[in-house]
């Protein structure tokens, strides 16, 4: 089966896509400053960042798309946020092998393409990788020998790296979602104000309501023994940057010690997480 990390897949999916809770509830939010800079405030959600919210790509996830479990959320191809985004990602398709990669005999000299909407953007953001068959040109399907799921993934797995410093940034964050404004407050000071989030079926637009099924809502996915919070370390210290997060973490730990975290209503209750205590100096 694959778990957080891994490439491989157990293969099944149900008839039905796994129920979802509606969407709505009540939420716990915590916001501070951020430690390293007194000009970025963080606001970030506690009732989604302690959920038991887990991939379960490939042992029950019904995909994006009625019919194609296979793909996951890997239906559409991936937007690029901008031009580094692209840049990194350029140079990681550089060391696709072909053992990593099931369509590189037709993704080597095409693997983006423009978007054709009528309100599509400029430049990097106005690229996506690459639809091949229904699914993104980096998906390996099944049957291929070095297992299904994201040949981007797979690769940075093979070297070492953490799948975020290969994939496209929206592929990475999901299913975290982030917005940054500058915020001028009353006494004339002005913040940048970064709120971290759960990327629900209207993080999508309109359109998110018409997915087959996602994941972030369905209790089927709400299985990890840790809090995303934890699990999630490393994407939302990208997000944030390491002393925010370190202070993220502290202030969930904090909530859920003393119980006041509004649970998420799709993971099981009471949440069945712990987040591991670190030791001075580690």
């Amino acid at each position: 089966m694959r778990r957080r990390g891994s490439f491989l897949y157990a293969g099944g999916v149900a008839d039905h896509p796994p129920e979802e809770v509606p969407l709505g509830f009540a939420r716990e939010w915590v916001e501070f400053t951020d430690p390293a800079d007194p000009e970025h405030v963080v606001r970030a959600d506690l009732t989604w960042l302690a959920s038991a919210w887990t991939c379960i790509y490939g042992r029950g996830c019904a995909g994006v798309v009625e019919g194609r479990p296979d793909d996951g959320c890997c239906s559409h191809g991936a937007f690029f946020a901008d031009e580094d985004d692209l840049a990194r990602v350029t140079a990681a398709v550089a060391d696709l092998e072909d053992d990593d990669w099931q369509l590189a005999p037709v993704g080597r000299g095409a693997w983006t393409e423009q978007d054709d909407a009528d309100d599509a953007e400029e430049g990097a953001r106005s690229l996506r990788t690459r639809v091949v068959d229904g699914a993104c040109v980096f998906l390996n399907r099944p049957g291929f020998p070095g297992g299904t799921g994201c040949a981007l993934h797979r690769m940075a797995l093979r070297h070492d790296l953490h799948p975020l410093t290969t994939k496209p940034d929206v592929c990475w964050q999901l299913p975290v979602r982030r917005e940054q404004e500058h915020v001028d407050r009353p006494d004339g000071t002005r913040v940048l104000v970064t709120t971290i989030g759960e990327f629900d079926r209207r993080g999508w637009g309109a359109g998110g309501h018409d997915l087959h099924w996602w994941c972030t809502g369905a209790p089927a996915a709400h299985v990890s023994p840790e809090p995303l919070v934890e699990t999630y370390g490393p994407e939302l210290t990208a997000l944030i940057g390491g002393p925010a997060y370190t202070e993220l973490r502290r202030l969930t730990e904090l909530r859920l010690d003393q119980g006041l975290i509004a649970p998420h209503p799709a993971s099981p209750h009471p949440v069945p997480v712990e987040l591991h205590r670190r030791r001075p100096g580690t």
